[in-house]
């Protein structure tokens, strides 16, 4: 939204009324936070209420949609990754908006999980719809790689999967994905195409990131080396115990969206050679994850981490 406004756009942001992790925020909240916006309140599960309390029968130009399941669940990505986002779409065309900008993510190029088969279902329809789109996919947020910096500071061992060069990604922060989108209103260039993207500097893994912090914190080395046999043995029995308790098997995917990301690379995916590339992925921005990982360890940062928090 930030990044919008200060382009000059007239901005109208339309929010839950209960936003943020586990809907702590009031609509009070929600307007301090968006100052400079338009803020409406409504359900973008209902195109009713998408109509009546978001778009109020006035014109748009465009749509910026960054609507993402809470926790990736069948259900939630569904209703949201999928159905929430066709809304919005059908929203757009109705108050005469020609371009729509969707925030997607980069794990959709391999989809094996409810949420990215939700997500590629809405950028068919995106790109069928006749639209000017922009798809974005970014690799990992700043936020997803930052829940060790207390274990660290703590002096506690880092965890990784394997020997912890299993996957590796080109973090990208809020604001410079928020740039990137916003300048693909304007960037013709990004018009009608599936845009990869991910921050500054070398592809990181999560051994690099844990070394990082262990020198920021001036304290040696110490890794905790988990198997991935072992999330299979867990995913294996909560899958058979959610036949009779259905909450376990909710748990279950969970531990599958977990597994995936302590596997799987967030870079541009070659399928030719069914390998990652880390030069195919494009860069943007300025601010590196080790730059926001000293703004934490300073207490300049705290990270909004929420329902995807692991450790």
């Amino acid at each position: 939204m930030r990044a919008l406004v200060a382009r000059g756009h007239e901005v109208v942001c339309i929010v839950r009324p209960r936003a943020g992790v586990g809907g702590g925020l009031a609509p009070d909240d929600s307007v301090r936070l968006l100052e400079g916006a338009i803020v409406r309140f409504g359900d973008v599960g209902d195109p009713a209420s998408l109509s009546r309390d978001g778009v109020r029968g006035e014109r748009f130009d465009a749509v910026v949609s960054c609507l993402a399941s809470r926790t990736g669940l069948p259900d939630d990505a569904w209703a949201i990754d999928h159905r929430a986002n066709v809304h919005a779409l059908a929203a757009a065309q109705a108050c005469g908006a020609s371009q729509f900008v969707l925030l997607s993510a980069i794990c959709v190029q391999k989809p094996l999980l409810a949420f990215q088969f939700a997500k590629l279902a809405f950028e068919k329809a995106l790109v069928e719809s006749g639209m000017t789109y922009s798809i974005v996919r970014p690799t990992a947020f700043f936020k997803s790689l930052s829940g060790q910096v207390e274990r660290v500071r703590r002096g506690k061992p880092f965890l990784v999967f394997g020997d912890g060069t299993l996957t590796a990604c080109k973090p990208i922060s809020d604001d410079d994905l928020a740039a990137y989108l916003a300048e693909c209103l304007d960037d013709e260039t990004r018009w009608n195409r599936v845009l990869p993207i991910g921050g500054p500097g070398p592809a990181l893994t999560p051994r690099q990131q844990g070394e990082h912090l262990f020198k920021l914190f001036g304290r040696p080395p110490r890794f905790k080396h988990v198997p991935v046999a072992l999330l299979d043995v867990i995913i294996g029995g909560l899958a058979a115990a959610g036949r009779v308790v259905p909450q376990l098997a909710k748990k279950a995917e969970l531990a599958r969206i977990g597994r995936y990301y302590a596997t799987e690379s967030m870079l541009v995916f070659d399928p030719a050679t069914g390998r990652y590339d880390s030069d195919a992925t494009p860069s943007t921005g300025s601010e590196t994850l080790f730059d926001f990982y000293a703004r934490l360890a300073s207490g300049a940062a705290a990270p909004e981490r929420g329902d995807h928090a692991v450790f």
